[in-house]
């Protein structure tokens, strides 16, 4: 068991292959899915809101656009945090071990199996539901266009995450999220958090290379 650090960081990436994680073949493929699954579902769910927000509440277009955007940046904040504190967090235990290396260490091990590149559906659905129902009791009506500007930065999250593991890297601005990716991966898997976005990497002093 590796101690005082994150397991992640200790893992030496693997070209090809796969792991199973579950003994049960039902958790086992559920704990696999194809890119397009988790992204057709934040997309309907995002659109059922937004649809919901224009016909059940008073809020303006403005207001909506404005919520949509901080639903955006509110997610590449959660998405930084998440993948530094929880994906990375410490093995100290053989159980902190075991949860750290099926959420996020079977990735940094097989970096570019394709169906644990992305959120499960069941879990997708459950989450973006644990978020309305969360997100309502702060935002009020608030919520129903504040959500789906989240659910789209995540999407893109996941988006950015599948296209910097299953292709070259472009010749263009966007090379940088590859690049950046790619150091977190192969260099120590310490700093560089954000996939989406480099901001908060920033912010907090982890864009080390």
């Amino acid at each position: 068991m590796l101690t005082g650090s994150s397991i992640s960081s200790e893992i030496k990436p693997q070209n090809k292959g796969t792991r199973q994680l579950f003994k049960n073949p039902i958790l086992e493929k559920l704990s696999r899915t194809h890119i397009s699954v988790p992204l057709i579902i934040f997309f309907l769910y995002s659109i059922a809101l937004l649809y919901w927000s224009v016909t059940h509440t008073s809020l303006s277009i403005g207001t909506t656009i404005l919520m949509f955007i901080a639903g955006v940046i509110s997610f590449t904040w959660v998405e930084y945090m998440v993948h530094r504190f929880l994906f990375h967090m410490s093995a100290e235990t053989e159980a902190r071990a075991k949860a750290q290396y099926t959420m996020h260490g079977v990735h940094h091990e097989f970096p570019k199996d394709k169906t644990r590149l992305a959120m499960p559906p069941l879990l997708s659905i459950t989450l973006a539901t644990i978020l309305l129902f969360a997100f309502r009791l702060v935002l009020g009506d608030f919520v129903f266009s504040f959500l789906p500007g989240f659910l789209a930065g995540y999407a893109g999250y996941l988006s950015v995450h599948y296209m910097v593991h299953a292709f070259q890297p472009p010749k263009n601005i966007f090379k940088v999220l590859w690049v950046n990716h790619g150091v977190h991966h192969y260099k120590n898997g310490v700093g560089v958090y954000g996939v989406s976005s480099p901001l908060w990497d920033y912010i907090y002093g982890t864009m080390s290379k």
